[in-house]
């Protein structure tokens, strides 16, 4: 069964991630067809990353911050991309976290959900290149949460379960083709010699 972790590329105080992450969580809970663990990178403080590149180093990790990371990360088939959109881009704590490690996502697939003015679709299309540059493989299918639905959160008593209700049926595309693509790696890794 493909073991999933969900990536929270948000560190901000009352960051809309926590909503997001509490949607996935619900909706992933209930499935018999994976595992799931959120990797949030408020419990992975890392410095600016400054050392050698991890594409050569592997995992001959510089400290133990880096090695818990990089250990944690190995345990995942595949991987869903929690990410705001912030000028554009995505976020300055996921692209650090990413640069510190290199094996650990090599050859498992990549998908995405993202928020902000357009749901993120910047930030995500810059996370695929860069996932591409870390032999992975980036899914076509993404959840882009709109500012239609951060400002529904923004209302009192609103429930994340309810206010991104509407986008189950994306998010179910991208769970699907996820696991697809998470079991068909998995089975090619495993061939691998060594």
């Amino acid at each position: 069964m493909p073991h999933v972790q969900l990536i929270v590329g948000s560190t901000r105080e009352d960051r809309f991630a926590d909503h997001v992450m509490a949607w996935l969580s619900d909706r992933l809970r209930v499935r018999d067809d994976l595992t799931y663990e959120i990797v949030d990178l408020r419990d992975h403080p890392l410095p600016f990353f400054d050392q050698a590149p991890p594409a050569y180093t592997k995992r001959d990790y510089p400290n133990e911050a880096i090695a818990e990371l990089g250990q944690l990360l190995d345990r995942a088939d595949g991987y869903v991309f929690l990410t705001p959109e912030y000028n554009h881009g995505y976020s300055a704590v996921l692209k650090n976290a990413i640069d510190h490690t290199f094996v650990e996502w090599n050859r498992k697939p990549a998908a995405f959900v993202g928020w902000g003015n357009v749901g993120g679709a910047r930030a995500i299309e810059q996370l695929r290149l860069v996932t591409v540059e870390l032999e992975m493989a980036p899914l076509r299918h993404a959840v882009h949460v709109l500012g239609s639905y951060i400002l529904a959160m923004r209302e009192d008593g609103a429930d994340p379960l309810q206010v991104l209700a509407p986008l189950d049926p994306r998010l179910e595309l991208l769970v699907t083709d996820l696991l697809w693509w998470a079991d068909a790696l998995s089975t090619a890794r495993a061939s691998l010699p060594g």
